[in-house]
């Protein structure tokens, strides 16, 4: 059987505008000189001893879970979850959650700060001819996806907000993805809106949401443009990073012919 795999997972590159400034990730490079200069006295030979004088190419990063394309477990939301309940952390996020079917929400049409609502959730299924079952992974398509790494990045597309949320949860979600940076409206709305109403329960309603119904959300997806409603199979297993909040993630859409 003929299969197509489309990545949905962004590079994780230094010197981009990818994260707020405090959050940006650090990459060392180093070369196959460095290498044998590292690597050849573990083997108890001298670095000219190895292939051409060449070593081992590797990194070296300071990053957090939560750069990159990564899956946010409900720890990160809140200390608990299911209203009371101890919040999982990515290493303990059931596998079988990881992997279903994939549908495409798409709301590139809203504009930069919009929260979106259950009824656009609805409106949109309706669109599409869809009805959501337990264990569909719902990818959410905005503004910010083709905007990666950009100026205008951390302002740009919509976010989910509380109501929205719930209305997946309600209906067996337990994974779902956004391509912006944040699954809620980007920071910068969300402070303006909460100066403006007063109002703090706005800040993360959307991560929020997890302390009521357990759930993990992907930010930073990519390509989700390519994709149409439904028919594939989404694939995004976390890292396991023992007691994390988050996890890096190669996340896929895979179609069978």
């Amino acid at each position: 059987m003929a299969r197509r795999i489309v990545d949905l997972s962004v590079s994780l590159k230094a010197g981009i505008a990818s994260d707020p400034p405090p959050l940006l990730p650090k990459i060392r490079y180093f070369d196959h000189d460095h290498g044998a200069k590292d690597f050849a006295p573990m083997l108890g030979l001298r670095p000219e001893q190895m292939l051409e004088g060449k070593g081992p190419a590797s990194e070296e990063l300071e990053i957090t879970t939560h750069v990159g394309t990564h899956m946010d477990a409900p720890w990160h939301y809140h200390p608990t979850m299911n209203r009371g309940e101890r919040a999982i952390t990515i290493d303990e996020v059931p596998l079988e959650w990881c992997m279903g079917p994939g549908v495409k929400l798409d709301f590139r049409h809203l504009p930069d700060g919009h929260v979106v609502t259950a009824a656009e959730v609805e409106a949109e299924l309706a669109r599409i001819g869809h009805t959501l079952s337990p264990g569909d992974i719902v990818l959410v398509n905005t503004a910010a996806g083709l905007r990666y790494g950009e100026d205008d990045y951390l302002a740009k597309g919509c976010g989910m907000g509380r109501e929205a949320t719930l209305y997946l949860t309600e209906r067996g979600m337990k994974v779902c993805g956004i391509d912006a940076w944040s699954w809620d409206t980007p920071l910068i709305h969300q402070k303006a809106e909460i100066a403006r109403t007063g109002n703090t329960a706005l800040c993360w309603e959307g991560h929020k949401a997890g302390a009521e119904a357990a759930y993990c959300h992907m930010e930073k997806l990519s390509n989700l443009e390519s994709l149409p409603a439904t028919g594939y199979t989404v694939c995004a297993f976390p890292v396991k990073v023992a007691g994390g909040s988050a996890g890096w993630v190669r996340a896929v859409a895979i179609f069978d012919s």
